[in-house]
């Protein structure tokens, strides 16, 4: 009987190290050291430009879309942004930020087409139709002093 209850917990303590194991992606708000997760995850290519304010690395995807993270100095990922057939997993490119995604209040009459979300913590702009959507998602308190909204395109 003893072996038993000692290897219900060696099981116990296998499945917890694993769990907590589980790969963090790049998502808003993230950290840098993940993208090459999110590159795996997405089996895309990943191309890297540097400037002076922040750091854009873009996963282009194997079904076209293009999805950039916009990294600040600091290592954090202020701005994320979508472009192209599919709309990537929002779970995932989103990150700690989805549940604001998905608690935000929608409009009575949704325009389907094009859909916004202004919190404080959280901006989210996208519109398009089937094979051609865009979006960013950005928080405005993680934006690095030199940049402007406008530069995440």
């Amino acid at each position: 009987m003893k072996s038993n209850r000692s290897g219900r917990w060696a099981l116990g303590a296998a499945l917890l190290i694993q769990a907590l194991s589980v790969p963090a992606f790049a998502a808003l708000g993230g950290g840098l050291n993940s993208v090459e997760d999110d590159q795996l995850k997405m089996q895309g290519t990943l191309r890297t430009t540097v400037s002076a304010a922040f750091t854009v690395h873009e996963i282009q995807t194997p079904a076209g879309t293009r999805v950039r993270e916009y990294v600040a100095p600091t290592g954090v990922v202020f701005a994320v942004v979508w472009r192209g057939p599919k709309v990537p997993d929002l779970k995932q490119t989103l990150g700690t930020y989805f549940k604001d995604f998905t608690d935000a209040p929608r409009p009575a009459h949704p325009n389907h087409a094009h859909f916004a979300i202004t919190q404080p913590n959280l901006v989210l702009q996208q519109s398009g139709h089937m094979r051609a959507y865009f979006g960013r998602a950005y928080d405005p308190h993680l934006l690095p002093q030199d940049v402007a909204v406008t530069d995440i395109k």
